[in-house]
């Protein structure tokens, strides 16, 4: 007797190799067997006619605050994710002492579009260090595998107080206490250490965040945490996509990586339109690293970079509009109505957007670049179907069109604003950096951006749309897509148990009716804290996803078992721990 037995599936490994008909074996957490199972199963699922993926790993995501209220860190695990990665982009909840809480929540909520009322009621703080804060994951139960790195403002506030908040440069002193706190939190089990240098990345508040512009050598001093835990990886957002010089940017890299001593490092990699050769310029050096044997990988999302706008999201093009902030607080439907009100509709038309935040009046002034969603979703949408476009045909305003569109399906219709990756009606930009040998495909974004961004189902669309699905270029073989999912992004953040279907390795599984799979558009949900509002996003087609043996998911349908728990890095270099304790 096995504990489950999946039957007759195509099995698509995580190698990248050829799929193959096979049963797979499960006994407790581990894959006992991959080929002619004999024995029966205490349950059994038939695989036939589907495929069987490994469980994805999602290396992207800020469930930094929401795995320490939900046990289920959807939507990351409705597309079969089954182990996560958070502290992505230098933000997260600790170290923290209790007088530098409201600066965190400042700053992820203006980073992450994570409401302050949600974080203040949902977010615990039972810790101070990182290490405790470790300690209190480690009570925690999800639906998936979590991991965290320890990320650079928290860092920099538990060190600078005020000043780091003001980003004025750390003294070395400063700095050498930054090199302690990182390596501790190595020790203690983080995966790495993660920052951010984009002038997007801003608090509430419209300051940039407190990471944004330190200086070289305090970059340095997080990569030297990684040296002295000898363990870890390095995660970042660069500034090419906003115009940086890309070779400044990369010998940047190449720097960290020295200084961390030869430790992983990934970073965000997107297209622009402000500056389209950038891309090039970025892959072509991204191949000379590789050649050079550096560890030094992009993260690349397989779909536009953007943002969802919407009556009940958390932009739409009249959000700052001072006669809309009157009725905001209203519920949808009372929203709706007043809206469809023609004074209403002639006051909002005749005002501008007013914020001090200077990114959304950047997203107000986007109005013409939006395109309608739809059902089924269009992530490639045609130039034709542009806002501007549709609005010219009919001989009307941008504004007239999208007031007119926004109040469709009772307020719920959704546009989508492509703003990286997305050039001239094609994702060619998006297969180009997929294809590169040193990719990882990633940057999901669970469990931030709640009101404007529903991207976790990447997964979903990677296998159903560039696998199956597109006609406006070449396709991605699927073995290549699984792998890139699964094994890749494993071994990216030294994860070895996991991402393959072979024996002895982890039973985390996805049975996939690959005809049938197909994303939903997003709605609105209120589940959060505080009654906080989040998007989903639906698939069909999951027959069934297994997280350490155990059923999590059927046809979509989460089953309550919770058998995901925290994992602390396994890759902590012991003699160097050991030299450390001994120290102390």
């Amino acid at each position: 007797m096995h504990d489950l037995v999946i039957r007759g599936g195509s099995i698509y490994d995580g190698s990248g190799g050829e799929p193959f008909q096979a049963d797979v074996a499960i006994d407790g957490n581990i894959i006992s067997i991959v080929g002619d199972v004999q024995g029966s199963g205490t349950e059994e699922i038939d695989a036939n006619g589907k495929i069987v993926t490994p469980g994805f790993i999602d290396i992207h995501t800020h469930y930094d605050g929401q795995v320490t209220w939900s046990e289920r860190l959807v939507p990351s695990s409705q597309h079969g994710s089954t182990t996560v990665l958070m502290g992505n982009c230098g933000v997260g909840f600790a170290p923290c002492r209790p007088e530098d809480r409201q600066e965190l929540l400042n700053v992820m909520e203006g980073v992450e579009d994570i409401p302050q009322v949600v974080m203040a009621e949902g977010v615990p703080w039972q810790w101070e260090s990182f290490p405790e804060y470790l300690d209190f994951l480690s009570s925690r139960v999800a639906d998936v595998d979590f991991a965290t790195q320890v990320p650079h403002a928290p860092v920099r506030i538990h060190v600078m107080g005020k000043r780091g908040v003001e980003r004025e440069p750390a003294t070395d002193a400063e700095l050498v206490e930054m090199t302690r706190l990182v390596a501790e939190g190595v020790r203690a089990g983080a995966f790495g250490v993660s920052t951010s240098r984009s002038m997007g990345h801003r608090g509430a508040d419209g300051e940039l965040a407190p990471t944004v512009t330190a200086e070289e050598k305090e970059l340095l001093a997080l990569a030297r945490g990684l040296r002295e835990a000898g363990a870890g990886v390095f995660q970042l957002l660069p500034g090419a996509h906003e115009g940086k010089d890309p070779v400044k940017e990369m010998d940047l890299l190449r720097r960290l990586v020295a200084e961390s001593g030869g430790r992983p490092l990934s970073f965000t990699l997107l297209n622009t339109n402000q500056f389209p050769d950038n891309l090039d310029k970025t892959l072509a050096l991204l191949s000379e690293v590789a050649a050079e044997g550096l560890p030094i990988k992009a993260q690349v999302f397989p779909r536009g970079v953007g943002v969802l706008f919407g009556l009940d999201a958390s932009f739409h093009p009249f959000r700052f509009h001072p006669s809309y902030r009157a009725i905001e607080h209203l519920p949808l439907a009372d929203r709706v109505a007043a809206l469809r009100k023609p004074a209403m509709r002639a006051q909002l038309l005749s005002e501008k957007p007013e914020h001090s935040h200077s990114t959304y009046l950047y997203f107000m002034a986007q109005t013409p670049e939006l395109f309608p969603l739809g059902d089924p979703p269009n992530y490639e949408p045609a130039p034709s179907s542009k806002l501007s476009a549709l609005a010219a045909a009919k001989g009307v305003s941008v504004h007239e069109l999208a007031y007119d569109m926004m109040l469709e399906q009772d307020g719920n219709a959704l546009f989508l604003l492509p703003a990286s990756n997305f050039v001239d009606g094609t994702l060619e930009p998006v297969r180009k950096m997929m294809e590169h040998e040193n990719a990882l495909i990633s940057l999901g974004d669970g469990g931030a951006h709640y009101g404007m961004i529903c991207d976790s189902s990447y997964t979903s669309f990677l296998l159903s749309y560039w696998t199956r699905d597109r006609t406006q270029g070449p396709r991605i073989p699927l073995a290549k897509a699984v792998r890139a999912l699964s094994r890749t992004n494993a071994e990216a953040i030294g994860l070895f148990d996991r991402g393959l279907i072979t024996t002895g390795l982890k039973a985390d599984i996805n049975i996939i009716d690959l005809d049938r799979l197909k994303l939903r558009p997003p709605h609105m949900i209120s589940d959060l804290p505080a009654g906080g509002r989040r998007l989903v996003q639906d698939a069909e087609g999951y027959v069934a996803t297994i997280k350490n043996g155990i059923v999590t998911y059927r046809d979509g349908v989460p089953t309550g078992a919770l058998p995901g728990r925290l994992l602390r890095n396994p890759n902590i270099n012991v003699e160097a721990k050991m030299l450390h304790e001994t120290m102390q």
